[in-house]
């Protein structure tokens, strides 16, 4: 009940916060291991990360362990995490693995790769309804990257190598 009463002083306070734009990300649960948290969201409170309206430009990845062309190009998100300031982009990389394989398999990846970009886990069964939110042109296929800063949006079903990727990027900032 505490819980639910501070969740609710939490939103009427940013709520009523001027001039400042909040987001609040209601996580379902968050998996803790290896000194790695990953944050579980289904897609309705995952959706508003997908249009947050400020200064940043925000590079959002769909991957997964399994797939060989997702991991592949993780580096090169990690380059741009690392090489771009927090206050001008975020890379977060969301995960479709399935829940249970999240403390056997995706939190182990993030750690031996050391990952340093956000990672959030998308639990969401119903993909014939969230996939066309994210855009009307994908298939569902990943490796899937979105790049958008404000209003402008743009949606790759595609692997990248560094270059194209920073290529991409640069038309946003």
């Amino acid at each position: 009940m505490l819980k639910w009463i501070l969740y609710i002083v939490l939103v009427i306070f940013f709520a009523n916060c001027k001039g400042e734009q909040t987001i609040a990300l209601d996580a379902t649960d968050v998996f803790k291991s290896k000194g790695v948290e990953i944050p579980v969201y289904d897609f309705e409170s995952f959706k508003p990360l997908l249009t947050i309206n400020d200064e940043k430009t925000r590079v959002i990845n769909f991957w997964a362990t399994w797939c060989k062309p997702c991991v592949a190009e993780l580096p090169y998100f990690e380059l741009i995490n690392s090489r771009y300031p927090d206050n001008e982009v975020e890379v977060i990389l969301v995960s479709l693995d399935l829940p249970k394989h999240v403390e056997s398999k995706l939190i182990p990846f993030v750690k031996k790769q050391k990952i340093e970009s956000k990672v959030v886990l998308l639990d969401d069964p119903d993909a014939n309804n969230w996939i066309p939110k994210v855009s009307k042109n994908w298939s569902g296929s990943i490796p899937a990257t979105i790049i958008y800063k404000g209003g402008t949006v743009n949606f790759y079903e595609r692997s990248f190598t560094y270059n194209e990727l920073e290529k991409e990027l640069k038309k946003m900032l």
